[in-house]
């Protein structure tokens, strides 16, 4: 549940928008799938919720990409967890989807608040 008004964002905003948060929460460091899911969640102030179903596949689809790669480790319960960590190539990613993501951002809100004429 969102500690802050309003529902949990999820769903397409969110899928779209995934990959460039995975590779930004990976900038700190190796994490597990709990753990990249749980750093967006509390970024976010809970506001994203980022579902297994969405996350795994996303995982996938990055160290597919060659944009992290992954290894198996021993997690915080003495448990063996498959930790993911950002590639040099994942870094130049990130910084390419941070500026296009920058970008939309900009031109979205000129679309929603017109300078008054």
């Amino acid at each position: 549940m969102p500690k802050r008004g309003g529902s949990p964002l999820q769903g397409d905003v969110l899928q779209g928008t995934l990959d460039l948060l995975i590779l930004r929460t990976l900038v700190v460091g190796p994490a597990h799938g709990h753990t990249i899911a749980y750093a967006i969640e509390h970024a976010s102030d809970d506001f994203l919720q980022v579902e297994h179903g969405s996350l795994y596949p996303a995982l996938h689809r990055l160290e597919d990409r060659g944009w992290i790669a992954s290894f198996w480790g021993t997690s915080e319960n003495n448990r063996k967890a498959r930790y993911y960590r950002l590639t040099r190539a994942g870094r130049k990613q990130l910084l390419e989807q941070t500026g296009r993501w920058e970008q939309l951002v900009k031109a979205i809100t000129r679309v929603l608040r017109p300078a008054t004429e």
